[in-house]
């Protein structure tokens, strides 16, 4: 007989295929278009995907079909060219009903010549203000590249290109910090107007003479434990517990290190601003 240790990934494999893991992806097969469907085209056999943004009222969102309880999404985007002021093209992961949760990438036009932010965010519980920003390192709009949730019970990680560039930890039981770990996701992305606030705190408004703003995705990768409720959720826990739940490694924390040192622009962390207190787990290691 082996070592008890090694029963472990048997054990999250059986879990896995228990309770629905499923991998891959494709815009025809995995998404519904949910608003505004005329602005949303799907092509290169499902592959391929475009979202508009034509006025200040209509812009367009896709939904996966399933939902999930833990899991890693990732797809690659091409963000909106040029004058993007005003918009905001987003991909992330939200349940539905009240007392949402919500894991966030955001993405912040401005002017021509001024780079996009990169907005995160999580929400537990319906509580969200744990936002934490970033300058992009690269060209987004200048080719396509990839960003991708990571959730599992232990942390939540954000990556760009593989990249990681966040990690927020599982507190709820040692420190009472509201983590999502109980409400089926969806997954999305969208593309809407924000000008009163999206762009230099909404000093830049948007330039409907460029609309359509049109934002690209290529891809889908769904790496997902299949859940809609019930029982199913502790089966999902249990497959995407140990052995997910290491943390990253010495490498993926010093470049998580670079990125947040040299272009992370908020931490609502540090923000003390109008009688803010951070909350406890900011005190609490992250990685």
């Amino acid at each position: 007989m082996g070592k008890p240790g090694a029963l472990i990934p048997v054990l999250a494999l059986l879990a896995c295929l228990a309770f629905g893991l499923v991998s891959g992806g494709n815009f025809n097969d995995d998404c519904d278009a949910t608003w505004e469907p005329q602005n949303c085209w799907v092509y290169d056999a499902g592959n391929s995907l475009s979202l508009a943004l034509v006025s200040n009222s209509s812009g367009s969102m896709i939904r996966s079909k399933r939902q999930f309880i833990f899991g890693t999404v990732s797809t690659w985007i091409q963000l909106v060219k040029g004058n993007s002021a005003g918009t905001v093209t987003t991909y992330y992961l939200s349940s539905v009903g009240d007392y949402h949760d919500e894991i966030d990438f955001e993405f912040l036009g401005n002017e021509t010549g001024q780079p996009y932010t990169l907005h995160t965010n999580v929400y537990a519980d319906g509580v969200g203000n744990k936002e934490m920003q970033f300058v992009p390192w690269f060209d987004p709009t200048d080719g396509y590249h990839k960003y991708t949730i990571s959730w599992t019970p232990c942390m939540i990680v954000w990556y760009v290109d593989d990249l990681p560039i966040r990690v927020f930890r599982n507190y709820c039981q040692s420190n009472g910090v509201a983590f999502p770990t109980s409400r089926p996701m969806h997954a999305y992305s969208s593309i809407w107007s924000a000008d009163d606030w999206a762009t230099q705190g909404g000093r830049v408004k948007t330039d409907w003479t460029h609309a359509p703003f049109v934002a690209n995705y290529h891809g889908i990768d769904l790496n997902i434990c299949e859940c809609y409720g019930g029982d199913c959720v502790y089966g999902c826990a249990g497959a995407y517990g140990q052995p997910y739940c290491g943390g990253l490694t010495d490498e993926q924390r010093w470049k998580m290190q670079w990125v947040q040192d040299k272009y992370r622009i908020y931490d609502y962390c540090v923000d003390y601003k109008n009688g803010k207190v951070p909350g406890v787990e900011c005190s609490l290691p992250q990685y």
